[in-house]
């Protein structure tokens, strides 16, 4: 396997090479790092389509400052870093290269710094842990990167104080205040899975289980399930979040479930979930952070995921949004810019930007390149699922519908 400074310098290497293709291109392209094959596929083939929407977009529109746009997929396949630093260094490589985009490619976002190196523009969704981790120390190294995702420090907090204030106001039975978690081994599901553990912990409430499996298709979580049927948790809560993994969890607790509120971390947003699922995700709960925001108020919103409808045929779920949004905002710097190959100065442009897109207004903290998180910013969203379709109900400015006790909780 290759290691970090390898990969730093390998891009490095290439820089000289590149520097002076593209300045004299009409066509600029934008290259989408993505999982087009393996088991987030379905996310992969959202985050192309959702930029290639955009590129077409811009190109029937004329282009931006003279040039169109051409689209290029580096596929991650199963992110091992390996793949993910092949597919960077196929983009980085191409001398034409403009802009690099993506909803995630790694998990621990290592490629950011094979990017800062070569002052490449990097427009990242996902991972925003890993993605603050590498950029606070010293921001001024990574101008040209930035983040759609605020902090994930809201997925490890609110969900308790969302919790006890439905019990509060009577629109949920808690039975005890037991919650019982399971992740993944990967740092998006770790991570969060622990920010919980402390939160529920602090809140007062009783930790019965903190199981963590390896990585990867599980097709049986029944051996889990089974201790959670001998010890019923108020709350019961996955984090793994692949779609098909949390589509038969789900199915496998409705075999025979307890009076427990479940909530899946992510993957209730992705649509293979709820083919997966059908009815037997009725009640199931979920939050997003970066997520579309699809309510009256945002009507941008609504705006994108009709054209991405239109164009593919299916709703999307958050990474198909991201990445039409984040072409755009790349655009929107070039065009204030004009030449391509002034990347620097495309990246302190992006960081000023102050826009209304479908996740909400995304404005840029220049302490971590993440877009900032607030009810006027870019809000942490609660849903519910019921009989096949997404309910907002937190935060309660833009919720377009009440939370209601799952069916199968007393």
């Amino acid at each position: 396997m290759l290691n970090r400074r390898m990969l730093i310098g390998a891009a490095s290497a290439l820089a000289l090479s590149i520097s002076a293709g593209y300045a004299q291109a009409d066509v600029v392209k934008i290259g989408v790092l993505a999982p087009v094959t393996g088991k987030a596929a379905a996310d992969g083939q959202e985050m192309v389509n959702g930029a290639q929407l955009a590129v077409n977009e811009l190109n029937a529109g004329g282009g931006v400052a003279g040039h169109t746009f051409e689209l290029v997929v580096g596929d991650v396949g199963e992110a091992s870093a390996d793949a993910v630093a092949t597919a960077a260094e196929r983009l980085l490589g191409d001398r034409d290269m403009g802009a690099i985009m993506t909803g995630y490619a790694s998990g621990s976002n290592f490629e950011i710094e094979m990017m800062a190196e070569q002052d490449m523009i990097y427009l990242i969704s996902g991972n925003s842990v890993q993605t603050e981790g590498i950029i606070s120390p010293s921001p001024d190294d990574f101008g040209t990167v930035w983040s759609l995702t605020p902090s994930y420090a809201g997925y490890n907090t609110e969900i308790v104080p969302v919790v006890e204030g439905l019990a509060a106001e009577g629109k949920l039975n808690l039975p005890n205040k037991k919650v019982a978690i399971i992740a993944s081994d990967n740092p998006y599901s770790k991570g969060i899975a622990v920010g919980m553990v402390k939160s529920f912990s602090d809140a007062g409430w009783e930790v019965t289980e903190n199981e963590l499996l390896p990585f990867g298709e599980i097709n049986d979580w029944r051996a889990f399930l089974s201790k959670i049927r001998q010890n019923p948790p108020a709350v019961l809560i996955n984090t793994d979040y692949v779609s098909a993994n949390a589509a038969t969890f789900m199915s496998q607790f409705m075999e025979d479930p307890t009076n427990s509120l479940v909530f899946i971390q992510y993957a209730p947003s992705v649509p293979e979930f709820l083919e997966l699922t059908k009815e037997k995700s009725s009640g199931v709960v979920y939050n997003l952070l970066g997520g579309v925001l699809n309510t009256p108020k945002n009507p941008r919103a609504a705006e994108v995921l009709e054209k991405y409808k239109a164009a593919y045929g299916n709703e999307p779920g958050s990474y198909g949004p991201a990445l039409y949004e984040e072409v755009l905002i790349y655009a929107d710097a070039l065009a204030k810019i004009g030449d391509p190959s002034k990347r620097t100065e495309i990246g302190a442009e992006i960081g000023k930007t102050n826009k209304q897109t479908a996740m909400g207004v995304i404005q840029f903290d220049p302490a971590t390149h993440l877009s900032v998180q607030s009810n006027e910013g870019v809000p942490i969203q609660f849903y519910q699922i019921r009989d096949g379709k997404r309910y907002l109900f937190y935060p309660g400015q833009y919720a377009t519908d009440d939370f209601e006790q799952p069916s199968w909780m007393k």
